[in-house]
């Protein structure tokens, strides 16, 4: 098994999470991939993405159970399209960037799950507060790249994102979905 470090993320885990790579030196190609949470403000999607992301992994196809992941996500990166909104989703009722500039997903387990899927169990870790969690990751081979698609719903209230006047859930829903989609590049 080898030790992957990775240039960018998200969530990120989360996840990111959530990510792989096979027994050889891989990275992963930012160009390509992304991480995306989706909430609902007024029953409306919206996305932000996470553009700056960092990630520690070993993983074996043929030995799973041993593989591990370990990614931290820099919140400050939180992206909607819109500056204004971004230096919002940055304050202390949002991301709180200040105190907790990073979040992150430690894996405590990883367990196959059909297929070219895995369950990836472990620690997410946002604004400071943790809940366990398994992220759902599909894996999937073309030519040298292995690439890495899930998503991992959340309630934004059990990490007080959202805080203040913005804790009701009528305006900006309580479930939010991380999205990843990450392509690694074996060198």
């Amino acid at each position: 098994m080898t030790q992957t470090k990775f240039s960018r993320w998200l969530l990120a885990g989360c996840a990111a999470s959530l990510l792989f790579t096979a027994a050889a030196h891989a990275d992963v190609d930012s160009s390509k991939s992304s991480v995306v949470a989706t909430s609902k403000q007024m029953n409306v999607p919206v996305d932000g993405t996470f553009k700056k992301f960092t990630a520690q992994l070993d993983f074996d196809p043929a030995k799973p159970t041993a593989g591990s992941a370990n990614i931290t996500i820099d919140t400050t990166s939180y992206d909607l399209g819109d500056e204004s909104y971004n230096k919002q989703a940055r304050d202390k009722d949002w991301f709180d960037t200040a105190h907790f500039p990073t979040a992150t997903f430690v894996s405590t387990g990883i367990a196959p799950a059909g297929g070219s899927k895995f369950n990836v169990s472990g620690k997410l870790t946002i604004k400071g507060k943790s809940q366990n969690v398994t992220v759902p990751v599909t894996v999937t081979q073309q030519g040298a790249a292995q690439i890495f698609d899930g998503a991992l719903p959340i309630k934004r209230t059990q990490f007080d994102i959202g805080a203040g006047e913005w804790k009701d859930t009528s305006v900006v829903a309580d479930d939010v979905v991380i999205k990843f989609h990450i392509v690694n590049i074996k060198k």
